[in-house]
């Protein structure tokens, strides 16, 4: 008689296995369509039923924190890091304000994250955390320097981020060329004297 496989090891490997297929998918569903995209799609493109997503990670709240670091914070925070090597505060925030405008076009995520949509999911608002701390210190910098209109604050910084993520969420997406065009226009909105008198 053949010895019985043990059901236990089995069951450990379809479980890792499900679980490796339900990061994959949702990886690319939240990169596709943001983190409100409908569970039943991520299960779909998983290959498993909408109740094993909840087995395996207690739900959407679950499934967004195992999955943030590669959805959102790995390129937000490079946006952030990149900026921090450039030395001349002026051209340090127009290359962060580019990027991160330029990252909101590219991943419905990343403003699901600014918005957040999901306050309870502590991940996410700890990015929102750091992402707060850098337009302060990258809007300092810049007034200290003269490149920014004296009384354009970090809170106008945030203001202008999240009308964005509302339009790009709920409005009607622009061509990328308009868009980049308006990223120009605000840029040159809030230069201060001294950048928009030749410094560019």
């Amino acid at each position: 008689m053949a010895a019985a496989t043990p059901s236990g090891s089995g069951l450990r490997a379809d479980a890792r296995r499900n679980s490796e297929q339900i990061r994959a998918a949702a990886i690319g569903a939240f990169r596709g369509q943001g983190l409100t995209v409908p569970m039943e799609e991520v299960a779909k493109a998983a290959g498993v039923s909408k109740a094993t997503i909840f087995n395996r990670f207690g739900g959407r709240i679950g499934l967004i924190e195992a999955v943030i670091e590669e959805v959102v914070a790995r390129e937000l925070f490079t946006v952030i890091d990149r900026a921090r090597t450039i030395e001349d505060a002026g051209e340090r925030i127009t290359s962060y304000l580019t990027a991160l405008r330029d990252l909101q076009y590219r991943q419905p995520a990343v403003n699901d994250v600014l918005l957040q949509i999901y306050p309870h999911a502590p991940q996410l608002m700890e990015i929102c955390r750091a992402g707060s701390e850098a337009n302060e210190e990258f809007v300092a910098a810049a007034r200290a320097a003269g490149a920014l209109r004296p009384e354009f604050t970090a809170g106008d910084l945030q203001a202008l981020v999240v009308d964005n993520a509302l339009v790009l969420k709920h409005g009607e997406r622009p061509p990328r060329d308009d868009y980049d065009r308006r990223t120009r226009y605000l840029l040159d909105g809030i230069r201060g004297r001294s950048a928009a008198s030749g410094e560019r």
